[in-house]
């Protein structure tokens, strides 16, 4: 079965997002395939990789970014939601003129057009909020 996630929530104020994490890798571990996860709304913070949790908690950003790269897997932030929160990559942190980025590859800022096809070519979308 093809699967897309939507993940709303940002990473530490809910259990949504490591739930999504995990449903995600239990997906990749019983043979699913993950067509996208997309983060809108607050969940664009999961895109951050200025996330410096306790060492004895997991570090989202970091868990997404492995399972991205380990599973070639299309990780989507709504680029609207992100700027309003302050997450920007270097191509939107120049083009607004401001002195910093927090995100980067794996993660990709993109329009709601990217939900709609996730939604069109998966199986099941299931939503994280």
């Amino acid at each position: 079965m093809k699967f897309s996630l939507l993940v709303l929530s940002s990473p530490y104020s809910r259990q949504a997002s490591e739930s999504a994490l995990r449903f995600a890798k239990s997906c990749i571990d019983n043979g699913h395939t993950l067509y996208r996860i997309f983060f809108y709304q607050d969940g664009v913070q999961n895109a951050s990789q200025l996330q410096t949790p306790a060492q004895d908690e997991l570090n989202l950003h970091k868990e997404w970014q492995s399972l991205a790269e380990n599973h070639d897997l299309d990780l989507v932030v709504c680029i609207a939601a992100a700027l309003k929160r302050g997450v920007l990559n270097k191509e939107e942190a120049d083009r607004y003129d401001q002195a910093a980025f927090n995100t980067d590859a794996p993660f990709e800022l993109s329009g709601l057009g990217q939900l709609l096809d996730a939604q069109l070519q998966s199986d099941r979308l299931i939503t994280f909020a």
